[in-house]
C-alpha cells in the first residue's frame, strides 16, 4: 500500500514528465525494464531524442517503421542520453528495445499524427 508521500511523489513525477513533454516534445524518456550497467552506474532510464538526418544515415526508415531490431540498435547510440555502447545495447531486454522502437516510430510520424497519438494517451 502506498503512503501519502509516495502517492504525492508519483503525482509529482507524472506532472514533471508532462511538463517536460510540453517544453521539449522532441525528447521522450523511457524507464528500462531491466537496468543496464555503465561502469559503477546503473542506468534505469533513457532519454530518446527525435532523430535528425545524420542519426538516420545508413538506416532505411522503412526498417525502423517495421520495428527491425538491427535498424533500431544502429540508431540507439545516436539518439539516446546517456549514449549507449554496442555492449550496453546488447544487454537491453527485448521489451526495452520495443519501447525504444515505439518512440522512434512515433518521432518519424508527421507532427499532426504525433499530436493525435499523444492526445489519445
Amino acid at each position: 500500500m502506498k503512503t501519502l508521500d509516495q502517492t504525492q511523489a508519483t503525482e509529482l513525477e507524472t506532472q514533471q514528465a508532462e511538463n517536460q513533454k510540453m517544453i521539449n516534445p522532441d525528447v521522450e524518456s523511457i524507464d528500462l525494464d531491466q537496468p543496464i550497467k555503465m561502469g559503477s552506474i546503473e542506468i534505469t532510464q533513457l532519454e530518446i531524442r527525435k532523430p535528425n538526418v545524420p542519426a538516420l544515415q545508413g538506416i532505411k526508415i522503412a526498417e525502423l517503421l517495421q520495428g527491425d531490431v538491427d535498424a533500431i540498435c544502429k540508431v540507439i547510440p545516436r539518439v539516446t542520453n546517456p549514449t549507449l555502447t554496442r555492449a550496453q545495447i546488447i544487454q537491453l531486454e527485448p521489451s526495452d528495445i520495443a519501447q525504444i522502437g515505439a518512440v522512434l516510430m512515433l518521432f518519424l510520424q508527421p507532427s499532426s499524427v504525433r499530436a493525435a497519438i499523444l492526445q489519445e494517451q
